[in-house]
């Protein structure tokens, strides 16, 4: 077996190890399943075996879960757009193991205790619940939780019918609807383990209850066992009627899992538990085939760590590893990259046009040091330590020795390029200028540059501290090995790093902007304000398109409107967002939250509440005053959709080459709706073909903006799909 192994010792316990070979971590595979309902069996009707301690031979924690690969192979196979039926029985026959698995362990007659020596998560946690007793010792870095819901489906080995009736409905709820996770004191505190020892006695501990003689029985198979909060008591009706609608609040109901969470609940624990079990799998089978479930689990489980790992970095060129990085520009967003790097161990040169200005920078990093020390996630020694990497100055000619340089100075071309030449100046031959732009050309700013083998753009997003993402722009001369230090460096400063080709607006504004202007274009088309709001908060966006326009700059997106026009002339595509904007900045002094007059109202108080301007009817007159349900489903497409369409134009020009990098960045970079999986994943998993079609209908009734382009009709109409032709395992071989 390559899972688990069973060894009896002369005192009757048995050692079932969780020690899965040639990984890291332990997790649950298809395989691993068979090989634990075999062993059970062999518990069961072994009768020198008197008691089992479950524990795991790595010493990394118990177990992390399901094994990606295997999820992805029940959830997200092709197989699964095409017989829903068969795709069900696939389903429950490769899963069901494990719950099966757990419930013949808990039932097998014979007491069993789990030694949890650091995490339990997901399906590691639902083996502890299967388990009479649970010991986990007392380690603040170790966490228990059941995260399925974060990735479209649901526990589905006991989970949702355990633990709410070991810690109780409402704390179970708010543990597996949000995919929280505990700390060992926590869950000692809950009642989900018995015991907290010190680090290395959990079998020990395990071995002591054992001995106590204790009954192999849960609680729940208990003679006369009732569970008190189901739907029909009074303690558990509140809570269905609170609960449910709290979850439709939260997550406008575009997640099944959390829907499929709450029938799971509803049905399952007024039932025995063995019938519990079966309404629990049959929920969690008719999650796994949503598209939701697949989208979800393949870029934010898979996908999402591909990248993190360094998926799309180019094959061929030796690992480097930066130790030295000047950063020009000490403003918000150069600050925050000095912070980024100092945190990862990087000596860093902030740079800025006087002392003052460098000064300044370094207090923003020290501002979030001291913020990290104050809440207790830091030391202060630690943090001055960090603060030491960091040295603010003017002095260009600190750059030498520096591994490269990262340019975040104003979003001007001649500032650029002054600071180009400026910095080159010290830089030594092997090492590369990264330059931070959201918007300018990178081919067109390595002209400036007397080496643009080694230039290359790096695009943060703000706040830097707290944005996963980096968007790596290659421009034409730039090499694959620039590209591959470029990717280590985002690495080291543990940001997962996507890769695309240089296009005006890049890949990540590029297809971001179009979800705010669309927006806008409903608001000129006489669309209600309040409308367009709701509706962009139900698309599951993380905020509606005005209010994000306002957050980004209105008279930002007027200079760049502009600046596109001026450079592609004729070719320029207007909108009557276009026309809103300037209205907007020009005619109304309405810049957007940084001077508090945008489509909202901004009070001085930040804690007061922003309203819409009323002034709104005087730039287009409503003329949309109801939304009924038909044209709320149209409208959120049209701000769906326009994302993606303009991304399979990105995939068709080649601005993106690996489908991975357009999912990962479009949920990273502005929060594209996560329960899609990404906006390439939204269309595949659709089927392109239905997704043509809708955006045909859209292109009648809103433009010509929403007719696919030649690749997504061809890929349409040859039943690919952009992963099946363009995925990322074929990127990297």
């Amino acid at each position: 077996m390559t899972n688990f192994t069973l060894e009896t010792g002369a005192d009757g316990v048995a050692l079932l190890t969780f020690d899965a070979q040639g990984k890291s971590m332990n997790t649950l595979t298809l395989e691993g399943g068979k090989e634990l309902i075999a062993l059970i069996a062999q518990i069961k009707s072994d009768a020198a075996i008197k008691g089992v301690v479950v524990q795991s031979g790595k010493a990394s924690g118990f177990c992390a879960g399901a094994d990606l690969g295997d999820l992805e192979k029940v959830a997200g196979a092709e197989a699964f757009s095409t017989d829903l039926a068969a795709d069900k029985k696939f389903a429950y026959d490769a899963v069901g193991a494990f719950s099966k698995a757990f419930r013949d362990l808990e039932t097998c007659g014979k007491p069993v205790a789990i030694a949890l020596e650091g995490l339990a998560l997901g399906g590691g946690l639902e083996f502890a619940l299967g388990c009479h007793y649970r010991v986990a010792a007392d380690n603040p870095k170790s966490q228990f939780g059941l995260p399925e819901a974060k990735i479209g489906i649901l526990p589905g080995a006991g989970g949702t019918q355990r633990l709410p009736r070991l810690i109780g409905l409402q704390a179970a709820a708010s543990m597996i609807l949000e995919g929280q996770s505990k700390k060992p004191a926590e869950a000692k505190a809950l009642g989900i383990v018995q015991e907290l020892v010190a680090p290395g006695a959990c079998v020990a501990a395990c071995r002591k209850w054992l001995a106590t003689n204790p009954k192999a029985i849960q609680p729940w198979d208990e003679k006369g066992y009732r569970f008190k909060e189901g739907p029909y008591t009074a303690a558990g009706g509140m809570l269905f009627i609170g609960g449910i609608a709290m979850m439709s609040k939260q997550t406008n109901q575009n997640y099944p899992a959390q829907k499929n969470i709450m029938s799971c609940f509803y049905e399952g624990l007024q039932l025995p538990m063995d019938a519990a079990l079966r309404v629990e799998m049959r929920y969690l089978v008719n999650s796994l085939v949503t598209p939701e479930a697949k989208g979800m689990i393949r870029t934010l489980f898979n996908s999402m760590q591909a990248l993190s790992k360094g998926g799309n970095r180019p094959q061929g060129t030796p690992k480097s590893d930066p130790k030295k990085v000047a950063v020009l520009g000490a403003g918000m967003m150069g600050a925050g990259v000095a912070y980024v790097q100092a945190m990862a161990g990087i000596e860093t040169i902030l740079l800025d046009r006087d002392q003052a200005s460098a000064d300044k920078g370094k207090q923003h990093v020290k501002d979030l040091l001291d913020k990290a020390v104050a809440k207790g996630r830091m030391d202060a020694a630690k943090a001055e330590g960090i603060l030491a990497l960091v040295t603010a100055s003017p002095d260009y000619s600190l750059i030498k020795g520096a591994d490269l340089i990262i340019e975040a100075v104003f979003e001007d071309k001649q500032v650029k390029a002054e600071a180009i030449k400026n910095a080159e100046a010290f830089l030594d031959p092997t090492s590369f200028f990264g330059s931070n732009t959201s918007t300018l050309p990178i081919t067109e700013l390595a002209q400036n540059s007397a080496r643009p083998a080694n230039f290359i753009g790096v695009h943060f997003f703000s706040p830097v501290d707290r944005m996963g993402l980096v968007e790596i722009i290659k421009g034409k001369a730039t090499t694959e090995e620039t590209v591959a230090k470029a990717v280590d460096y985002v690495l080291k400063i543990r940001k997962t790093p996507i890769v695309v080709n240089d296009s005006r607006g890049f890949y990540t504004s590029r297809v971001f902007s179009t979800y705010v202007r669309e927006g806008a274009i409903m608001l000129a088309e006489g669309v209600k304000p309040t409308i367009i709001e709701n509706v962009g908060r139900m698309t599951g966006m993380p905020r509606a398109p005005l209010e994000m326009a306002d957050d980004v700059a209105l008279d930002l997106a007027v200079k760049i409107a502009r600046a596109t026009k001026a450079d592609l002339g004729p070719k320029y595509q207007a909108t009557a967002a276009d026309g809103v904007f300037e209205a907007m900045v020009n005619t109304f002094g309405r810049q957007g939250r940084k001077n508090l007059k945008g489509f909202y109202d901004y009070p001085a108080d930040p804690k007061a509440k922003k309203t819409l301007w009323t002034g709104l009817s005087e730039i287009a007159k409503p003329t949309v005053l109801e939304c009924p349900p038909d044209l709320r489903d149209s409208y959120k497409k049209r701000l769906l959709y326009i994302q993606a369409l303009e991304a399979a134009r990105c995939m068709e020009e080649g601005v993106i080459l690996d489908p991975r990098d357009a999912d990962v960045g479009s949920i990273l970079a502005w929060g594209f709706a996560p329960y899609t999986g990404g906006v390439i994943s939204l269309m595949d998993c659709m089927g392109l073909k239905k997704f043509v079609a809708e955006c045909d209908e859209l292109a009648e009734k809103y433009g010509q903006r929403f007719v696919p382009c030649k690749l997504l009709q061809d890929l349409a109409n040859s039943g690919e799909s952009f992963y099946g032709r363009f995925g990322g395992q074929k990127q990297a071989a």
